[in-house]
């Protein structure tokens, strides 16, 4: 009988959650496992979903989310996902998520079925966020889940700054597999040479930090591009055009050919305040950009060894990471350089040596 897996998330909108949790379901059906991924929101699936792999939206949320309207989304998210996990009863259900952990755990303990979870980004946007009541809730179900997975080494120190979660012991760290982008397209995506950057337009992200960064560079042949779409898209093109540089950097939304834009970019630059582990650090690394990455909490130092396969930046420094970029554009053997040495990600991060941890870990 084949092993039966659910993985919940979110929504498949796009994000570097997102594409993992849809890597590896492609990757456990492949293998002849029954994989369902359940969707706590109905939206539009950004990435390949092999046909095999039934997708079920638990909601479809409206846009007026009032007090009384928060609570019904919440009830019918956790009756949805409790009537379809009793009847699935899979082997083990795989959360990506904060919300996503908290309803599938939930459900789960209620339900008596394994369960892992995984917080993919810093712990200060999500769990530092709750009160003392929520976190010792979200404790326990955490505590008996089969394992709390983190991509980043480093985000054990976040729980540990949490009181709440300092007991807690069952962690494992596997980073984010390397996605297999199609053969690039030798096209040109922009008209000039460009930096590229890729992420939610989220103050987290920190692309204003970058923009900055930009514009002290005063460059007259080299465009930035940024890819992504989010809140802050209004504030970054207020901040774009108050700099003068409404023809110079480009907010070109999400792209479903990304791997066009790395194998053109002269320059990978990750710009955020925090992270997991960056999914486009390492997509831009296995497509051989040569890279410059804020040295956040957390997952860049996990990536980059600076000076040999890219520049590590201190977190927030605006004139280094402009530095950094400047130096990168003006010497296009230090490029190549770190170009080789970042492709060996593909051999670290592989899709294979990354799903094994996690079949040894679901199939446990």
């Amino acid at each position: 009988m084949a092993t039966k897996l659910c993985f919940v998330i979110n929504s498949l909108e796009g994000g570097g959650a997102e594409r993992v949790i849809s890597n590896l379901a492609n990757h456990f059906s492949n293998k002849d496992c029954s994989v369902t991924m359940i969707c706590l929101n109905t939206a539009q699936v950004k990435y390949h979903i092999n046909e095999q792999v039934k997708i079920v939206n638990l909601l479809d949320r409206k846009d007026n989310q009032n007090f009384l309207n928060r609570i019904r989304y919440g009830f019918l998210t956790f009756y949805r996902l409790l009537v379809l996990l009793k009847k699935e009863k899979p082997n083990c259900t795989i959360c990506f998520m904060t919300s996503a952990n908290i309803w599938a755990g939930l459900s789960c303990m209620i339900l008596g079925l394994p369960y892992l979870v995984s917080e993919r980004t810093a712990l200060n946007t999500t769990l530092d966020q709750y009160n003392k009541l929520l976190q010792w809730f979200v404790f326990h179900i955490y505590r008996k889940s089969k394992a709390i997975v983190l991509p980043a080494f480093g985000m054990f120190s976040g729980f540990k700054r949490i009181k709440q979660f300092e007991k807690l012991h069952n962690f494992k760290t596997i980073y984010n597999p390397i996605h297999q982008f199609v053969k690039p397209n030798l096209n040109a995506v922009n008209n000039k040479p460009f930096i590229l950057s890729v992420g939610r337009l989220s103050h987290e992200k920190g692309f204003d930090l970058l923009i900055d960064a930009y514009q002290r560079l005063a460059l007259s042949d080299v465009d930035l591009l940024i890819s992504g779409e989010g809140q802050e898209r209004e504030n970054l093109e207020k901040q774009i055009a108050e700099l003068n540089l409404t023809d110079k950097v480009k907010l070109i939304g999400f792209k479903s050919n990304l791997q066009d834009y790395y194998a053109q970019a002269d320059v990978f630059v990750l710009s955020s305040r925090n992270e997991g582990y960056p999914n486009v650090l390492v997509e831009a690394m296995g497509m051989g950009c040569a890279c410059v990455a804020m040295d956040c909490e957390f997952g860049p130092s996990e990536i980059i060894d600076h000076g040999v396969n890219g520049f590590l930046i201190k977190n927030n420094d605006i004139q280094s990471l402009s530095d950094a970029i400047g130096k990168l554009l003006s010497n296009s053997k230090l490029r190549d350089r770190f170009s080789a040495k970042a492709k060996l990600i593909n051999e670290t991060n592989s899709i294979e040596k990354i799903s094994a941890n996690w079949e040894e870990l679901i199939l446990s």
